[in-house]
């Protein structure tokens, strides 16, 4: 048998035919009516002309050529040319883990037309729009639609200069705020005296700083929203001197009342001011807290060590007479610094963004008072000033019945104090170390014993090193405190919320003192170690309560 051969009998058959004159149909799906195509010189190409002479032996006809539906499959693999249009441009935002628009992400997109070589048609190139959100840091790019202004190097120092006035300024605000509490503590033993009156009669002066501090706080809002942040602060001074002025003459006990409400209502606007504007300033706010309320510490360590002086003679109102001076610089300086400005504005001078935009501040009040965190946070801040001030204040009076002190154991709220300042600056790197969040634990269960030692150890050394101790360990709880609340808080409503934390923690430090005063004219001063114990255990029990990142709505 020779080798057979292939010849085409129609569009769509092959016949196979031998030397004996015996034929074999095979059929092939040959298309004439339309020309076959193979990318790019496949080695399928056929040529029809020359089929009748293709010799293929006939087992393996079926499985050498390629139906048409498998050829379908295959498609060219097109090549960019110079000619192809360039690739359009869209810019993507990245959105952040709080939902803002950041810097944008460009993507290039290019759509060509494809062949297909079975179709009667080309795909048309698809028309993709180009959109573009920028944001301030995608200014940088060639040809974007927003520039950033550049800043030079004497822009950029006179912002740094400025920023640290405003720092420093608000810093002399609390520093002011801290001599106020510091004050109180070894005045009230010759209060009772000059007065003729218990403990509970003299806690109504924490009464009536608790009514001031509350109102501040609430008022708070509406004041920043109304007069603006540099306005609130110059209000918030003035009132502080006017209630020293009232004090200062030792008059009718009722004159002193008055004067404590003002002196309460100017720092409860001072210092949620202060803690809404530190709150604001991003990454720096966390060490800018701590020394911000070391200046709180210094103010108080100094007052005592005047006010033991003052307490000694008989005018012992004249302590008064120097806060009203310092008061009167306060002002001054605030006014100088701040000129009446508001927040944004003050940020922008010192190249700060500002956190909070101006159409979030509708119904501030109901966005801040509806946030479960704000309670947890501000009920924590009440009783921790409250514990502050009334051990700081009252371990005078114990110390002199149940410890054997004379007139200098006002020097012991001093150590107390200077242990707070000191805790709020050289505490900063454990805060870090071990975790902002879990050191609180361990400091007020660490203060809680030291606590317990005072209550029942009778030495008058063991329990004035004891109080300088505590008083290391309870520094760093306040500034840890607010930088967590600038870490949960939403963005919005933080400088409110900062602030009404901060107020109603200041109404801490009248409320409490005032209970424990309360219950020494039932129980006597012994009562107040306690109390302090009950508090320092509610405390952990709160902080363990608070969220621990922020909530995204």
């Amino acid at each position: 048998m020779s080798t057979p051969q292939l010849s085409t009998a129609g569009p769509s058959s092959t016949v196979r035919r031998d030397d004996d004159g015996s034929s074999a149909k095979v059929t092939v799906t040959f298309a004439p009516d339309k020309p076959t195509v193979y990318p790019y010189g496949s080695a399928l190409d056929v040529d029809t002309a020359s089929a009748s002479s293709l010799d293929v032996p006939s087992t393996a006809v079926s499985d050498r050529i390629r139906r048409r539906s498998d050829i379908a499959r295959i498609r060219p693999r097109l090549e960019m040319t110079a000619a192809d249009p360039e690739p359009e441009s869209i810019e993507l935002p990245t959105l952040n883990y709080f939902g803002r628009h950041e810097d944008p992400v460009s993507i290039s997109v290019r759509t060509v037309g494809v062949a297909d070589p079975f179709a009667d048609h080309v795909l048309e190139e698809a028309q993709v729009p180009s959109t573009s959100t920028a944001g301030a840091s995608g200014a940088e790019e060639a040809g974007a639609s927003v520039s950033a202004p550049a800043v030079t190097p004497a822009q950029r120092a006179e912002q740094r200069r400025r920023s640290r006035m405003h720092f420093a300024a608000l810093c002399y605000s609390l520093w002011l705020e801290g001599w106020n509490d510091g004050t109180t503590g070894p005045l009230l033993p010759v209060i009772q005296r000059h007065y003729n009156i218990g403990f509970t009669l003299v806690s109504l002066l924490f009464v009536m700083n608790c009514i001031g501090f509350l109102s501040g706080s609430l008022l708070n809002v509406y004041l920043n929203d109304r007069c603006g942040f540099g306005k609130v602060l110059i209000i918030g001074a003035a009132l502080q001197v006017a209630g020293y002025a009232l004090i200062a003459p030792s008059g009718p006990f009722p004159l002193m009342c008055i004067g404590f409400l003002f002196t309460g209502f100017g720092i409860a606007l001072q210092n949620a001011q202060a803690n809404g504007f530190v709150g604001g300033l991003g990454d720096a706010a966390r060490t800018k807290f701590g020394l911000l309320h070391a200046t709180y510490g210094l103010g108080a360590l100094a007052a005592p060590l005047a006010a033991t002086q003052f307490a000694a003679s008989s005018h012992w109102s004249f302590q008064y007479l120097i806060s009203a001076a310092i008061g009167l610089t306060n002002v001054a300086v605030l006014w100088y610094v701040f000129r009446g400005k508001n927040q944004d504005d003050i940020m922008a001078e010192a190249g700060t963004a500002p956190e909070e935009s101006s159409a979030a501040r509708e119904n501030k009040y109901r966005q801040i008072l509806g946030l479960r965190e704000v309670h947890y946070l501000s009920t924590f801040a009440l009783i921790y000033v409250g514990t502050e001030v009334s051990l700081g204040g009252w371990i005078v009076t114990f110390i002199e019945q149940k410890r054997g002190g004379g007139a200098s154991a006002g020097y012991i709220s001093s150590g107390f104090f200077g242990g707070l300042m000191l805790g709020r600056i050289l505490l900063m790197w454990l805060n870090r170390k071990i975790g902002e969040r879990r050191v609180m634990f361990l400091y007020a269960f660490l203060a809680i014993q030291l606590e317990v030692t005072i209550w029942l150890i009778p030495s008058l050394i063991e329990n004035a090193v004891a109080v300088c101790f505590v008083g290391l360990l309870l520094g760093p709880m306040y500034p840890i405190l607010m930088n967590h609340s600038t870490a949960i808080l939403p963005r919005r409503v933080l400088t409110g919320a900062v602030g009404y934390i901060g107020g109603l923690g200041q109404a801490g430090s009248a409320v409490l003192p005032f209970v424990t005063g309360v219950l020494a004219g039932r129980f006597g001063i012994e009562a107040l170690q306690p109390l302090v114990v009950s508090m320092m255990s509610t405390m952990i029990v709160i902080w363990a309560l608070v969220p621990r990142v922020r909530r995204v709505d």
